[in-house]
């Protein structure tokens, strides 16, 4: 059986030899319902080894190193692991000739941005391939400027053409409610939908498709197109980080580039914190990614402006109290800067940095 085609009764399906590179792996042996080669089955009595399995398809790996990659999220990884799991008992009833037919394995992740929704899809490419359900593993991440066109005629080859880029591993459609626009029935993105409807239906053993975006934005979207929310059977919802969690991602941030924070700089960040949480577009991990490289910029201005002739290594690595506390979130906003977002004022009279 070819890639991507189904059995016409829907039972059974094929799955994917893991291989190195982009091209599809020989099939390991494991067919659809009525194919199946005989001699690669188990017999009733024979017993598998779960952690041999487990490790041949890299399941206990990739999740280890979700573990590693981000910090909390125990829901979601208790989610991940139990789809895992699924994938992974699946994979082994075929052993024994015991064809069901495929999971349905489309996605929709919600939360706010910069929980690790991203990292998440890379590493669920990963678990796929190594369990034999996509042929690829690789990750094609787009917005609705890469799938929907400006003018007639535009849209549908820009969709087929992004879906056809991602077959054989996972399309993960970011701010997925942005495709949909109520307001304006000239719009485009309904024309993207259908092409998406379709594709996950036609591609359904060579494509994975997972919608990501604000819970409540895509509960409105899921709503306003019943025909996606029916076909998609994994909803995961991201929560926001606490601070003691950002506090831990952005000693792990520091520690990769070589840096580390004083005492006093550890308790300013968390203060930090505390205040830029309750701002407008906090991001969680993103936002801390950008404050620490405006620390970092603030860190070299003062070794270059100060009297200091010599410095050490010391030098170079420490982030000290006062390379956070420059930030504006210690002042009291007084006016809006023209996108919108919050500035201050300092002593004096020059605007502050976030």
């Amino acid at each position: 059986m070819s890639n991507g085609e189904r059995p016409d009764s829907g039972r059974g399906f094929s799955l994917h030899q893991p291989a190195s590179g982009s091209e599809p792996g020989p099939g390991p042996g494991l067919q659809a319902e009525g194919e199946a080669d005989a001699s690669a089955l188990l017999g009733a009595e024979e017993l598998i080894d779960l952690h041999a399995e487990g490790g041949a398809a890299q399941t206990t790996e990739i999740l280890e190193r979700l573990d590693a990659e981000l910090v909390g999220l125990d829901p979601v990884k208790a989610r991940i692991r139990d789809i895992a799991a699924l994938l992974l008992v699946d994979r082994l009833r075929q052993r024994y000739g015991l064809s069901s037919t495929r999971p349905n394995l489309h996605m929709s992740f919600t939360g706010s941005p910069g929980t690790g929704k991203t990292t998440v899809a890379l590493r669920m490419a990963e678990l796929l391939h190594g369990l034999g359900y996509i042929r690829r593993g690789h990750l094609v991440s787009v917005t609705r400027d890469d799938l929907v066109g400006q003018y007639v005629g535009h849209t549908a080859p820009k969709t087929k053409e992004v879906v056809k880029r991602a077959l054989g591993g996972v399309l993960f459609i970011d701010e997925a409610y942005y495709l949909y626009r109520e307001d304006n029935e000239r719009d485009y993105g309904q024309e993207t939908i259908e092409i998406l409807l379709q594709m996950m239906e036609d591609e359904r053993d060579d494509l994975v498709v997972i919608f990501a975006g604000y819970a409540d934005r895509m509960e409105s979207f899921f709503q306003s197109n019943p025909g996606l929310s029916s076909r998609v059977a994994h909803h995961i919802d991201f929560p926001d980080y606490t601070v003691d969690e950002l506090a831990e991602i952005a000693e792990l941030m520091l520690a990769e580039e070589h840096y580390e924070f004083s005492p006093d700089a550890r308790t300013a960040f968390r203060d930090y914190l505390d205040l830029r949480i309750a701002q407008p577009r906090f991001a969680n991990a993103r936002s801390v990614r950008n404050a620490l490289e405006r620390a970092r910029l603030r860190q070299a201005s003062r070794l270059l402006s100060g009297d200091q002739r010599k410095i050490g290594r010391a030098d170079l690595v420490e982030i000290a109290a006062q390379d956070i506390r420059a930030s504006r979130v210690f002042d009291h906003p007084t006016e809006d800067s023209a996108d919108g977002s919050p500035t201050a004022r300092r002593g004096d009279g020059t605007l502050a940095e976030p």
